[in-house]
């Protein structure tokens, strides 16, 4: 199952949302309202049922939320894919988890002035033992990034 998590200012009817649906309707775009802990309840909701291994794309403060859930469960979760995750959220960063063994790509824009760059590296650096970190020439909303990544093979692609 593939999910993608929006971030805290946004819906998964976003850019982000659509820009992936479209192109992979299998692909769960749902909205989760409310503080940290009603959102991490509705994704342990959605991801409940099913047996399989998911695939976790999360957007900045749904970065955090795919990084706490892979963290938590990583036996669930066959790979993470966050675009400029809030990892420096204290629910996070105050005691981060680790090592994360679930394979992550993040990328994260230099000009991100949301989410810092260089923190935001160092803690995923520590957490995240199977990690790949791209800093690209983006803002934190990353749309051109967005638009410009080979999503297929990013989302069949193996890490080891």
């Amino acid at each position: 199952m593939k999910v993608f998590i929006h971030g805290l200012i946004s819906s998964g009817q976003g850019f982000k949302g659509r820009f992936l649906r479209q192109r992979f309707p299998d692909m769960l775009t749902p909205d989760f309202p409310g503080d940290l802990d009603e959102r991490m309840a509705r994704l342990e909701q959605i991801l409940a049922g099913s047996e399989e291994r998911h695939i976790l794309i999360g957007s900045s403060f749904g970065g955090l939320m795919a990084a706490l859930y892979a963290c938590a469960r990583a036996e669930k979760v066959a790979k993470l894919i966050l675009l400029a995750p809030a990892l420096i959220y204290p629910a996070f960063a105050d005691n981060p988890p680790g090592p994360c063994p679930v394979p992550t790509v993040i990328f994260h824009g230099r000009r991100d002035d949301i989410v810092p760059l260089e923190p935001t590296r160092s803690l995923a650096r520590q957490v995240f033992s199977h990690l790949r970190f791209h800093v690209v020439d983006d803002d934190h909303m990353l749309h051109q990034t967005v638009k410009r990544l080979d999503w297929e093979a990013l989302l069949e692609e193996t890490m080891v």
